[in-house]
């Protein structure tokens, strides 16, 4: 308050010396030239005189508004900035938060794809492993598959070449063996094959 009032005094003694001034400049510029200088300083006294009236009646009657409204001026910039200097604090405090919480995000993000590789590097490997396991499975099957198809075409080949060569062996012998022959070969046979029973 102590600080409103001086700064409210020389407010005022700089208006009183500006009003002075300027009547001074006013009065020389419209003095006239000849005679009466008596007349002159008269009126000039007279204005200064009206001038320091009006100056203390303002002074008087202006001096609780002015120093009220300096007063509300003053304390209104003073909450504005202690709000402003809040407003700063919390948003610096909201920033570190933001910036822990980067973090923390950034070490979240960075656990998350540790985990998502692993996983994805154990994955691989069970897929590897389960299709080496196919893959012997498929060849063992394959190995029997073809080891039954060898076995069935080698019987079947044989039963051909039996009967190809029973064929051909029959008419060989037909060709060379008379009838009496071949009656001869079929009481041989009759005899092995009963003495066999």
């Amino acid at each position: 308050m102590r600080k409103i009032g001086q700064q409210f005094k020389k407010v005022i003694l700089t208006l009183v010396i500006f009003s002075l001034a300027f009547a001074s400049y006013a009065f020389a510029v419209g003095a006239p030239e000849e005679g009466g200088h008596a007349s002159i300083l008269k009126e000039y006294i007279w204005k200064i005189i009206n001038f320091a009236i009006l100056v203390i009646i303002l002074f008087k009657f202006g001096k609780k508004p002015l120093g009220d409204f300096l007063k509300k001026r003053t304390e209104l910039i003073e909450k504005t900035l202690n709000e402003a200097r809040e407003a700063k604090e919390a948003a610096l405090k909201a920033l570190r938060e933001a910036e822990e919480r980067v973090k923390t995000k950034d070490a979240e993000v960075k656990a998350i794809l540790d985990a998502a590789k692993k996983s994805g590097e154990l994955e691989r490997d069970r897929i590897i492993e389960e299709s080496a396991k196919l893959k012997e499975k498929i060849l063992e099957q394959a190995k029997t598959n073809i080891d039954y198809e060898l076995k069935h075409a080698k019987e079947s080949i044989k039963a051909e070449a039996v009967e190809l060569a029973m064929e051909l062996a029959e008419k060989k012998l037909k060709e060379k063996l008379t009838k009496e022959e071949q009656e001869k070969l079929l009481d041989e046979s009759l005899v092995k094959i009963g003495g066999k029973g």
